[in-house]
């Protein structure tokens, strides 16, 4: 029978690669902007406890939040539908679209659109999707799938866009970034005025008005949310603040933690359809409401992690996901740290419960997260969750069953050290292991391991001691 394909064996098949050295310096870049954006503002620690506090305050009253602004976008000529799971939500904006006789529709960046593979359903029923944003758009051309939740082609070279634009759009070659900017521009500025429907995602939605805020660095989310006559946003159900008090919080540490801005270039406030007398603006503004698990993540002992404003900051400063290349070598839509959580909520612990495993649990991700997520210990929790169903290794159960028995009594942990230094001696030269055999293998085919000492600290101590 053939093996699962795990995120140990996707990572192998991308570590070395030249996509994973772009994601390596393209991450560290944009942790430490981030830094430096932090470190420029006072008091920046207690904003981010503001912001998780008023996170963890929406999702603690989640259904009366939700009500409030479903109300007031109905007043505001806006209409609001919900959705339990991703084939409900596809079948609600398939039929919008129907109802609208609508053929070409463009997207805005929307990690809920591909958690739900919105595209391929409508483009199974005859519809034209086209991506906008920058970087989704060269993940359409090149059919590939996102590394980074906020940067989705980190993997990419400028080399590689250049010659995927020339071959799909038929320009001369160029590697220069300005150049390959106003390439996608030109391209993309006929498709935004003949849209029929443009669908978004929504980085707020804010009770008290019945408005969502979408946060973009590029002009297509506006254009998409305004140009054609049909508006659809799609909405996590947690994706939602009290009042603009909160909003502001939020958008204060989005940009700084996301990409080292003080502010995104372009913050956009819709607040249901065109109006009479507007200039512009849709005909018609529906939000999708989705669930899709999340109730159940809310319910479980993971349930912080809705919090999440999906900033990307954990998955910058995370020495793992650096390392194995990116978003690919999580095999999901959400990828490092946040993503090893988020996932096995979403669509359980099969085959997902070894991305708990995908962390050094070092602690960085909560260290840097501007809502203060707790991440490490919902890792922990999963590992746990893991081990009581049975889904370990049975190399790891015993390893760990061994541990345990050895580091829970000292003369045990004594004889166990011992053997230790005894049993590595032939696996080392020079006080290093170069080469583990089993599933030792896993951490000696990139770096070494050191030696047990030949004399452990306790044995040094009493000797000290005693002299």
């Amino acid at each position: 029978m053939a093996q699962p394909v795990t995120f140990v064996r996707r990572a192998a098949e991308l570590i070395g690669t030249d996509g994973a050295a772009a994601v390596r310096e393209g991450a560290t870049h944009l942790s430490d902007r981030r830094q430096q954006r932090a470190e420029e503002l006072p008091g920046f620690d207690e904003l981010r406890d503001r912001a998780r506090a008023i996170r963890l305050h929406s999702l603690s009253h989640l259904d009366r939040l939700i009500a409030h602004f479903a109300d007031h976008l109905t007043e505001a000529g806006g209409q609001v539908h919900f959705a339990a799971d991703g084939e409900e939500a596809n079948g609600i904006i398939t039929r919008i679209l129907e109802a609208a006789s609508a053929n070409l529709v463009v997207k805005s960046k929307s990690m809920v659109t591909e958690e739900i593979a919105v595209n391929s359903r409508l483009e199974e029923r005859g519809m034209e999707v086209v991506e906008t944003d920058l970087g989704e758009f060269i993940i359409q051309l090149s059919q590939d799938t996102p590394s980074h939740i906020i940067a989705p082609v980190l993997h990419k070279t400028r080399q590689e866009i250049g010659r995927l634009f020339a071959e799909k759009l038929g320009v001369d070659e160029t590697d220069v970034p300005e150049e390959l900017n106003q390439i996608a521009r030109s391209h993309l500025r006929q498709i935004f005025l003949r849209a029929d429907a443009g669908i978004t995602g929504v980085n707020l939605a804010v009770a008290e008005s019945g408005s969502i805020v979408l946060v973009t660095n590029e002009g297509n989310g506006r254009l998409t949310s305004t140009a054609p006559r049909v508006h659809i946003a799609v909405m996590g159900m947690e994706r939602i603040v009290s009042r603009w008090e909160d909003a502001a919080v939020i958008l204060e540490v989005l940009a700084r933690s996301a990409t080292g801005q003080r502010l995104s270039a372009y913050t956009n406030v819709v607040t249901g359809p065109r109006r009479p007398g507007d200039s512009d603006g849709p005909e018609e503004v529906h939000v999708v409401i989705l669930d899709n698990g999340r109730s159940g993540i809310l319910a479980g002992e993971t349930g912080e992690i809705l919090a999440c404003i999906r900033c990307g900051a954990c998955l910058n400063i995370c020495p793992v996901f650096r390392a194995v290349g990116g978003g690919h070598a999580y095999g999901s839509v959400y990828s490092g740290p946040v993503g090893s959580v988020v996932t096995p909520g979403l669509l359980g612990m099969d085959p997902w419960w070894d991305l708990a495993h995908a962390s050094t649990l070092c602690g960085a991700c909560e260290e840097v997260c501007p809502v203060g997520i707790q991440i490490p210990s919902m890792l922990v929790a999963l590992r746990r969750i893991a081990a009581e169903e049975g889904r370990l290794p049975s190399w790891m159960e015993r390893g760990m069953s061994f541990y345990s028995r050895a580091a829970s009594e000292p003369d045990r942990w004594r004889r166990a050290k011992k053997w230790a230094r005894r049993l590595s001696a032939p696996l080392s030269a020079r006080g290093w292991i170069r080469r583990l055999p089993g599933p030792g293998r896993g951490w000696t085919t990139s770096r070494d391991l050191p030696r047990p000492a030949k004399e452990s600290f306790v044995d040094w101590w009493e000797q000290r001691d005693g002299a």
